[in-house]
């Protein structure tokens, strides 16, 4: 735990240092062509102006600024703390820089609440691009900040702009050649079709009515993710269901994910159920059942020019899929059952993604048990979804651990298969919310419009963050599902009631949020 200790470090800002305690602009400070002192370890503790860098605060507030031991490779850190309320940032002026696109990759902590505690790379020839440091009191984050140097320069900022006791650790910077950014700014909007049936409206964040579709790829949702039941009592997330939908999201410009589940219900780590059609089957069957389905439902989106861009073989198969046979405790038959899928997806598209999908995040220890094992028995697959709720999957240190090591160790691209985030905590149906106190939450993000978007943007961070360009991207889980009187969680029971309309992208006035911003993270 965090125990600022206040030195006395206001009376060692060297005079070497004048031009940080004034006003002027940032290049106007010395400059150099390569990062100098990243890691904070030329001066020791208690420095408010580390050698290579500048400090500026308007308010004369430099103090807050400072070295101090602790650090995440070497002996010492930048701590950004005071005791009263503080803006301050630290930086370091680069020229004489090769044109091109660079990469600035940092390790940082932050115990939150501040107004804003970001990475910033500007004065680069382009628009100023920023991270947020991600809120992790213990474990620290690797974030990353790319750009495109077109003047030969460019500013390394570290900003905070805090309330009283707030603080940041910031170490280990490195600015080399390298780019970012994510590829998949998507949500799963599987409830969407039968919202509309049963009356749901969406609107605008001014309150005008529209297409939801239309509405989310307005603010920069790329990717729709849409799961498949094999015969729901219901009748909606079925292959008609899905490929009316898919109609709607290849028009405004979307790319597709299919998620098979190989049920009529819910699948996850709790419940993976064979579809009633084909209980009794035997292992053999159900593999050609495996593949039959897939085939046929990807097929009929191919026909229809909807060809599916990504497909999950399974949902949250901690556990396996049709149990028993396909039970984890039977790898070998699980195996086979997911290779039926994965051929399938191939033999109607060999450009599709094929993605094996696990819940729990933050288990480094169960994914790389599960993978090693799927591996050994000769699986097929292309890219690795997690789901990571980081209100039961552990801290986004654990989140960052376990994304890394399945990008590293099975060197196959990854991404976030669902995440979410309350804005209120509250219900608008009678219903109990899945997440209604704040003892459930996770610290450092409220359960506001504001805290949701911050979660989502510290997420799609953490993933652009994989080491090699791995990381592929963000889904949200289920941004369309509002509070509508007949669409509730059970496909069997019309009256069943919604858990989730406080994670979903529009608030209880059905009016978007301004956490749709979230799909416009590099």
């Amino acid at each position: 735990m965090f125990h600022p200790r206040r030195t006395l470090r206001a009376l060692l800002i060297p005079l070497a240092a004048g031009l940080a305690v004034t006003a002027l602009p940032a290049q106007t400070a010395s400059a150099a062509s390569t990062l100098t002192n990243g890691g904070f370890e030329s001066d020791g503790t208690g420095t408010a102006t580390p050698a290579g860098w500048s400090t500026y605060s308007a308010a004369g507030q430099n103090s807050a600024s400072f070295t101090e031991a602790g650090g995440h490779g070497g002996g010492y850190r930048l701590t950004h703390w005071s005791a009263s309320a503080y803006k301050v940032e630290t930086y370091q002026y680069l020229s004489g820089l090769t044109n091109g696109n660079y990469k600035l990759t940092a390790w940082v902590r932050s115990g939150g609440g501040q107004n804003s505690a970001y990475l910033a790379l500007k004065n680069c020839g382009g628009a100023e691009q920023r991270t947020d440091l991600p809120v992790s009191a213990s474990g620290w984050i690797r974030i990353v900040v790319p750009v495109s140097v077109t003047g030969n320069q460019c500013t390394i900022s570290i900003n905070s702009d805090a309330a009283a006791g707030n603080w940041v650790n910031v170490d280990d910077l490195t600015f080399a050649s390298g780019t970012g950014g994510t590829s998949i700014h998507g949500a799963d909007i599987s409830s969407l079709a039968k919202s509309e049936a049963k009356g749901g409206t969406y609107r605008t964040g001014s309150g005008s009515t529209g297409d939801a579709v239309a509405i989310l790829r307005n603010a920069g949702m790329n990717y729709a993710r849409l799961k498949v039941w094999v015969n729901p009592a219901d009748g909606y997330n079925n292959k008609a269901r899905v490929l009316a939908t898919a109609k709607r999201v290849k028009a405004a410009g979307m790319k597709l994910l299919v998620d098979f589940h190989y049920s009529d219900t819910w699948a996850d780590p709790g419940a993976q159920s064979k579809p009633a059609a084909w209980s009794g089957h035997s292992y053999s069957q159900l593999k050609t059942d495996v593949y039959n389905h897939t085939y046929d439902v990807l097929n009929a989106l191919k026909a229809q020019g909807t060809t599916a861009d990504m497909v999950q073989v399974g949902n949250e198969i901690n556990g396996g899929m049709l149990w028993s046979e396909g039970s984890t405790d039977n790898f070998s038959q699980l195996v086979g059952l997911l290779n039926s899928g994965y051929n399938a997806a191939k033999a109607v598209s060999s450009s599709t993604t094929v993605a094996l999908h696990l819940a729990k995040g933050g288990d480094l220890s169960g994914t790389r048990w599960w993978f090693d094992n799927a591996v050994a028995n000769g699986v097929k697959f292309d890219a690795i979804g997690l789901s990571y709720y980081g209100y039961w999957h552990g801290t986004l240190y654990d989140f960052q651990t376990t994304l890394d090591d399945a990008a590293a160790r099975y060197a196959k691209p990854v991404f976030v298969a669902e995440t979410a985030y309350p804005f209120r905590l509250d219900s608008e149906d009678s219903h109990e919310n899945i997440i209604d106190t704040g003892a459930e939450l996770v610290a450092g993000y409220p359960a506001t419009v504001a805290g949701q978007t911050r979660w989502m943007n510290d997420v799609a961070s953490i993933v652009e963050a994989v080491p090699g360009g791995r990381g592929l991207g963000v889904f949200y889980w289920e941004a369309t599902w509002t509070a509508v009187t007949g669409n509730g969680w059970d496909p069997t029971d019309a009256a069943s009631g919604n858990g989730w309309e406080s994670q979903a992208l529009f608030g209880y006035d059905d009016r978007a949020l301004s956490s749709t911003a979230w799909f416009s993270h590099r």
